[in-house]
């Protein structure tokens, strides 16, 4: 069945309802389709009818499908489904809404640089994880590269991808497109990843100047180019092109696959440093300086082959490769009429060179050239850039709190300033990390002499108190430990004597001042004593400071109030008692009784105290003398008597 227009709006394999052409090749047309099963839109790629019946085409059309399929990663065009309908073969792919770089490059030109570093790295992505799963896409070209409108980069057309190192002839045949094929190829050798990565090379090339570095009229002329030419660095096509990109351009296509990349993931590695603002590897400034320097090899030969071979793939066999382009095979052509010319060209154009870059190396070193800005970059890769750019330094040590140690933290002139490269040094600062001093010895000193030690060494303090024997506000330890170097602003932490850890102290009011003094001491404090008057018995505790309950030092003195005794006490009332007992309470309360008696003819008021001097309630001293009457009963005669009681 022809795979035409007349395939529009009809339901193709029973599933995919195809909605428009999106998309022509030499090899297949792409449609538009809706899957009926899943509900959604895909790409559907089916083989065109001149090639339906071509087993070679077929064999390529099941490659692609097959090694696109075996690979799941967002940088790789999802395969969904594959199959053979209606008298072809189709492929049912992920929809890309977007343009091939080729497309992008012909309408908009070169892409800035940080662009081309960040579509490579997604490209690279892709190739690490076909790598790692040993398929080497053996076709990576704008044309296979679809961005969509987010910047997100897709890789396309595994057709002629080969799992591992594969042989890149079919049937004495190269297989790839011209403008992008790596060296290898275009030998007719076996190829690996690095293949891969020297395409690449070409299409960063491409997206950085907007063309490629080898054409020619005819795809062998291309090929010879690749084998024996060294294309100018990116930034002599364009200006603005970083150096650092001209560097990975450059090693990427190296002729010798051991003096590219060894791997997607190493190239990446270099992309990734330039988009931080670095330098890339040493290894790749050495080997893309070479891959410049290097001059024009002789072209190997290349003969043509048949423009149409059915079959299988074979080996080389030890025959010539020519190059096969399926969009335009090449004529037949002898050999020899044109090879002699080109070498002759070839030869005029390496003294050409030669000369022109004698020329150009003694201009570029008197011309001005800006000054790199390295400052926060380490010691080694700021070298590396001014060596780069043959320009003079010198190294100078110095303290930094803004970069640490080994690393740039001034420079002189600064980025950016134009200088001689023969005349004019740069110097380059770098930081011995932050200013050091050294730790004194604070111990013994008081808190406020240790602070300002600590200032003037250009420490800062922690004071932090502790209890101990010594001395309160005395310096008992600190660290950092005397002697340290120790950067400045550094804390330095000091202990603080705070005296002994306090202890409860015990109540000893109302207790005699021996027993009080007594219970004192033996829980670890000294006692003074303070007497003092008052009502209480003297020798009583009437007051201590500090109080019962509260906490002191150990070995703190406790100071105890001791009654000297009253100086005056109320005379108790001793009347109506009988006359020992009202001696007695007088006693009790500090007094001396004196009695008198006085007769009555009450019985009752026998030895009765009938009065007292002074009344009861009276202040007076201790030890004053209270009289107290007491009665005497006596008979009554019936006679008057004036005789007086005799005292007692």
């Amino acid at each position: 069945m022809a795979t035409t227009d007349t395939l529009i709006d009809t339901l193709f394999d029973g599933r995919y309802r195809i909605l428009k052409r999106i998309g022509s090749g030499g090899m297949a047309d792409v449609y538009l389709a809706e899957d009926e099963v899943l509900g959604r839109r895909v790409a559907i790629k089916i083989l065109n009818e001149r090639h339906a019946g071509d087993d070679q085409f077929i064999e390529r059309f099941r490659r692609e499908a097959q090694s696109a399929a075996a690979l799941s990663h967002p940088n790789v065009v999802a395969i969904y489904d594959r199959g053979e309908a209606e008298g072809t073969y189709y492929i049912a792919m992920e929809l890309l809404d977007g343009r091939n770089l080729k497309e992008l490059i012909v309408a908009r030109g070169p892409a800035p640089p940080k662009i081309v570093v960040e579509y490579a790295r997604q490209i690279l992505a892709a190739l690490a994880y076909s790598h790692r799963h040993t398929i080497v896409h053996r076709d990576i070209k704008p044309h296979n590269v679809v961005v969509d409108g987010d910047g997100r980069v897709k890789v396309t057309d595994f057709g002629i991808a080969r799992g591992g190192a594969s042989q890149m002839t079919e049937v004495g045949s190269i297989v790839g497109t011209a403008q992008y094929l790596s060296p290898e190829q275009a030998r007719g050798e076996p190829v690996d990843p690095r293949s891969d990565l020297y395409s690449l090379g070409i299409v960063m090339y491409e997206l950085l100047t907007g063309s490629v570095p080898f054409t020619g009229d005819s795809p062998v002329e291309i090929a010879m180019k690749h084998l024996s030419a060294t294309a100018p660095p990116p930034s002599e096509v364009r200006e603005g092109v970083p150096r650092e990109l001209d560097l990975v351009v450059m090693r990427a296509l190296a002729k010798d696959p051991d003096d590219r990349y060894a791997s997607a993931e190493e190239m990446d590695a270099d992309l990734e440093r330039i988009q931080r603002g670095l330098g890339v590897s040493p290894r790749t400034t050495e080997a893309a300086t070479a891959v410049i320097a290097a001059p024009s090899a002789m072209p190997t030969m290349i003969s043509n082959a048949p423009t149409r071979v059915q079959g299988t793939d074979t080996g080389y066999g030890g025959q010539p490769p020519v190059y096969y382009d399926y969009d335009e095979p090449p004529r037949r052509r002898p050999v020899w009429p044109w090879l002699l010319p080109i070498l002759l060209l070839i030869g005029t154009v390496v003294v050409g060179f030669v000369v022109y870059q004698q020329i150009q190396d003694q201009l570029n070193d008197t011309k001005p050239i800006a000054v790199p800005n390295v400052e926060g970059l380490r010691t080694s890769l700021a070298v590396n850039q001014l060596e780069e750019r043959n320009i003079q330094y010198e190294l100078e040590e110095g303290f930094s709190t803004e970069q640490p140690k080994g690393f740039v933290y001034d420079q002189n002139p600064e980025g950016g300033k134009r200088i001689s490269r023969e005349t004019d040094v740069v110097t380059l600062f770098i930081s011995k990390g932050p200013p050091t001093t050294e730790v004194p010895d604070v111990r013994g000193r008081s808190r406020d002499d240790a602070v300002a030690a600590l200032t003037d060494a250009k420490l800062k303090s922690n004071v932090v108190k502790i209890n101990s024997g010594a001395p309160v506000d005395t310096v008992i330890a600190q660290d950092p430990k005397p002697g340290d170097v120790v950067e400045e602003g550094t804390t330095v932490r000091i202990n603080v004597s705070a005296g002994p850890k306090p202890i409860g102290v015990p109540s000893v009011l109302g207790q005699p001042y021996e027993s009080a003094a007594a219970a004192l001491q033996s829980a670890g404090f000294a006692v003074a004593r303070r007497d003092a008057d008052s009502n209480q018995p003297g020798g009583t505790v009437i007051d201590q400071t500090p109080a019962g309950g509260e906490t002191a030092a150990k070995g703190a003195t406790i100071t105890l109030t001791v009654s000297k005794g009253p100086t005056t006490a109320a005379v108790p009332d001793v009347t109506s008692l009988d006359r020992d007992t009202a001696m007695a309470t007088l006693r009790d309360a500090g007094f001396r009784a004196v009695v008198t008696q006085e007769d009555t003819a009450d019985p009752s008021l026998d030895g009765v105290v009938l009065s007292q001097d002074p009344a009861g309630g009276t202040q007076a001293e201790p030890g004053a003398r209270i009289t107290i009457v007491v009665g005497r009963f006596v008979e009554p005669t019936g006679e008057p008597t004036d005789e007086l009681p005799q005292p007692q």
